[in-house]
């Protein structure tokens, strides 16, 4: 039943693009092809009335037959596609962190020794704490009061 109603809004998309081709708006349409033998043959004022019913039907007949698939189809079961298993049986990631570009380890590479240095300590010596390179914030400035 699924596939007959597909057939019948196919047919009946075609024959909606075709009367709404025909119809003669104010740019002439398709139905000024043929030159003046289209209003001998079809007959002038008719062919419009008849061209504007058969849209209205073929437009609703359309419409009918789109809500009427939505339904057989939300009822239908079909097995799942080949894409749609795969997904289902890969394991759901549990992480909740948020994933960050980049490295996410601290890096383990020692500095460079400055220059004029060697990179060797002297024996014996045991290594310090780096002294802090960044200047200590500055304070703020508050205005004096004034004197009266």
């Amino acid at each position: 039943m699924y596939y007959f109603l597909i057939v019948l809004l196919l047919l009946d998309a075609v024959i909606l693009a075709a009367v709404v081709l025909l119809q003669a708006g104010q740019g002439g349409g398709l139905a000024s092809l043929g030159g003046g033998t289209t209003d001998l043959v079809v007959g002038g004022r008719q062919a419009a009335n008849l061209l504007t019913r058969a849209s209205w039907w073929c437009g609703g007949i359309f419409l009918a037959l789109s809500l009427l698939l939505a339904v057989v189809s939300g009822t239908r079961q079909e097995g799942l596609t080949e894409v749609q298993e795969r997904l289902r049986q890969q394991p759901v990631p549990t992480t909740t962190e948020p994933v960050l570009p980049g490295p996410t380890t601290p890096s383990t590479e020692t500095p460079a020794p400055p220059a004029g240095t060697t990179g060797a300590p002297a024996p014996g010596a045991t290594s310090a704490p780096a002294p802090s390179t960044t200047p200590a914030p500055a304070q703020p400035a508050t205005p004096k009061p004034k004197q009266q």
